[in-house]
């Protein structure tokens, strides 16, 4: 047992300047590890809050504008199928109305990075596919508010699963504009392809299926430094507000779907899936 002597009054102090000495040191060595720097790379943002400007082809028209007309030239309509996108600005759908018009599919927005779910969504998603339509859902991606793999997780959870019934689509994966911050959420075109890996590997998994994309040209072209990663694999969804498609990205040398216009009859967003009725219901089956 050791004994503090009369002598010796400073030795408790020199211990304690030790001991802090080595806690120091230690306290550095577990800074300056790689972990430790990833951890604070991967401090993701707050969650959005959702200003009702966060749909599939709500920043397109702000960004790149739109064209006069609503509706495609006549020549461009054979061998296609009339559908819309809708979300929670929209509110109760007209299913009906659309059916009656032609409208024979529909994309929905389910949901949007992992906290927030379309509060109109059971309508629009069982309304769809009760009028006789096609439908799926689509995820508005954040990709600097959580993981690719969080997302798509919340995603299939919340209404973005599929099922091989030959009326639902496989999901799709919302990709433009920031409506909340810099146009590209912060991250490098080379982050930003790895987030999409993420999120799409991550929903194969849970469906087994590869998710549609929507993106416009020129924000895959700023953002992803026009990424040829996905175009053998993942169907596009192209937005552009005009008389054609227009330009595709890198990868892809057709679209599946186009957005023509965001002020159609009784929705606004209005797309035409570029092939037959029989060629839809075949992605739909998988």
């Amino acid at each position: 047992m050791s004994v503090l002597r009369s002598g010796s009054p400073h030795r408790p102090a020199r211990s304690l300047a030790s001991v802090a000495g080595v806690l120091l040191a230690v306290l550095s060595l577990l800074l300056g590890l790689p972990g430790t720097a990833g951890a604070a790379a991967t401090r993701y943002a707050p969650e959005p809050s959702h200003p009702g400007q966060d749909w599939a082809g709500s920043q397109i028209a702000r960004h790149e504008g739109t064209a006069a007309g609503t509706a495609p030239p006549a020549s461009s309509l054979a061998a296609s199928v009339e559908g819309v996108d809708v979300s929670s600005h929209n509110g109760n759908v007209a299913w009906s109305t659309l059916w009656n018009s032609g409208v024979r599919f529909a994309y929905v927005k389910a949901t949007e990075s992992t906290g927030y779910t379309n509060p109109y969504f059971a309508q629009q998603y069982n309304g769809s596919y009760n009028a006789g339509m096609i439908r799926g859902a689509y995820h508005f991606a954040t990709p600097n508010t959580s993981s690719g793999a969080a997302q798509a997780t919340y995603f299939v959870n919340h209404g973005g699963g599929w099922s091989k019934d030959g009326r639902t689509l496989p999901g799709a994966l919302d990709m433009e504009y920031n409506p909340y911050g810099s146009t590209c959420y912060g991250l490098s075109a080379a982050g930003l392809v790895n987030w999409m890996k993420d999120w799409f590997a991550t929903y194969k998994a849970r469906t087994g299926r590869d998710a549609v994309i929507y993106t416009s040209t020129s924000w895959w072209k700023q953002c992803t430094g026009n990424s040829a990663a996905f175009g053998s694999v993942n169907p596009l969804w192209i937005p552009r507000y005009g008389s054609s498609a227009g330009e595709l990205p890198a990868g892809w040398g057709f679209h599946t779907i186009w957005q023509y216009t965001s002020s159609g009859p009784t929705v606004g967003d209005h797309n035409r899936f570029n092939g037959a009725l029989d060629r839809l219901r075949a992605l739909a089956n998988g």
